[in-house]
């Protein structure tokens, strides 16, 4: 082999490498594809935690307005301001609040 075939050869090579490393970094299930898919994940997780944490929380809210009388009071005092016979309601104001 002479000079120029050899030359040629290695921009070849070198032009083959380029193809393949372009599509290790950017091809669709390149380097940077993978990362952004494992932020991705990464948020559906976190999304699912949450949900996991609010179902939670409701599920036990349920049982305890099914086990007793106790819970169904105390949301309907809290949420629509309950007063049970013989108690009396007293409404303080803020003066800074005060039309």
């Amino acid at each position: 082999m002479n000079v120029r075939g050899v030359r040629n050869l290695a921009l070849l090579g070198l032009a083959l490498l380029g193809l393949l490393l372009y599509g290790f970094w950017f091809g669709e299930s390149g380097w940077f594809a993978v990362r952004a898919l494992a932020e991705d994940v990464a948020a559906q997780e976190r999304q699912t935690d949450e949900l996991a944490e609010r179902n939670r929380i409701l599920t036990t809210e349920v049982l305890a307005l099914k086990s007793g009388v106790d819970a169904v009071e105390a949301r309907a005092r809290t949420d629509l301001g309950m007063i049970a016979d013989g108690e009396t309601f007293y409404l303080v104001v803020d003066a800074s609040t005060a039309p």
